[in-house]
């Protein structure tokens, strides 16, 4: 399939800031590949998460090698846009489920501004933008009150939101003291082993308990086990994301081997 090209602002939409104007262009090539949320309820995709990759499938780390102080923003705008313009060719509103987008918050220069060409991107493939979910990691050093202005105006928009990573980043607790996104996603670090080590189960089990108190929806991420998985759900999890449920699939919706994750608990 071709690349998505891009799309011109929304009408009406607000102008470009100063630092969306000035910095430099994004040369690289990247694709998609998508990766679901599962619930474990009932076995189907809640969302799938948008990975960035080569035009030919390759890491995303040879893509993100390529992303400098100057094209940030380039590179960040054109994420979003690929995005929702394989989501779109491939259906995924018709799965049910929502489109996780990464978001770069220092690219982030004013988010009205900031979000013209994923509202153009969405108006132009007719993506809902009701499904769409952003999603931050915490591991990036972050101004609390810039990245606090991206959530609520995102939030005030109709977007969901999403703090990945949550428990090995600079901003944990103190941000969610303060703003409660729509979505929290636990760290991989603290599900690996999860099965055989205490200390990771009393954190996580007292964690998915906070965020239920604060309504959020929490989800584990970077799940490998059937064993971790049959530990998750035991402490209540609904949400889960890991190669053990499916594997990140390039320019496709992967199925979910929810059945035979069960079948290996049992067994």
């Amino acid at each position: 399939m071709a690349p998505p090209r891009p799309v011109s602002p929304a009408p009406g939409s607000t102008p470009p800031c100063d630092g969306c104007r000035n910095g430099s262009e994004f040369a690289g090539r990247l694709s998609m590949a998508f990766q679901p949320i599962v619930d474990l309820s009932d076995g189907s995709p809640f969302a799938y998460e948008a990975l960035v990759r080569g035009p030919a499938g390759e890491g995303a780390g040879t893509v993100l090698a390529q992303v400098t102080d100057q094209n940030r923003y380039a590179f960040d705008q054109q994420c979003r846009v690929s995005a929702i313009s394989w989501a779109a060719k491939l259906d995924l509103p018709a799965t049910g489920a929502k489109l996780s987008i990464n978001f770069l918050p220092n690219a982030v220069y004013e988010p009205r501004a900031c979000i013209r060409a994923t509202l153009a991107a969405a108006m132009e493939h007719r993506f809902p933008t009701d499904r769409i979910i952003f999603e931050f990691t915490e591991q990036e050093v972050l101004d609390t009150a810039h990245i606090l202005n991206i959530l609520r105006t995102y939030k005030a928009m109709g977007f969901s939101t999403a703090i990945d990573d949550f428990g090995a980043g600079h901003s944990g607790l103190g941000l969610l003291a303060t703003f409660q996104p729509d979505i929290v996603k636990l760290d991989m670090d603290l599900i690996r082993g999860i099965d055989t080590d205490r200390a990771r189960r009393t954190i996580v089990d007292h964690t998915l308990r906070m965020l239920e108190a604060l309504g959020v929806t929490a989800v584990c991420e970077g799940i490998e086990t059937a064993t971790e998985l049959a530990v998750l759900r035991d402490l209540g999890l609904r949400y889960a994301q890991g190669y053990v449920l499916a594997k990140p699939a390039f320019q496709a919706l992967p199925a979910v081997a929810q059945a035979s994750a069960r079948d290996r608990r049992a067994g």
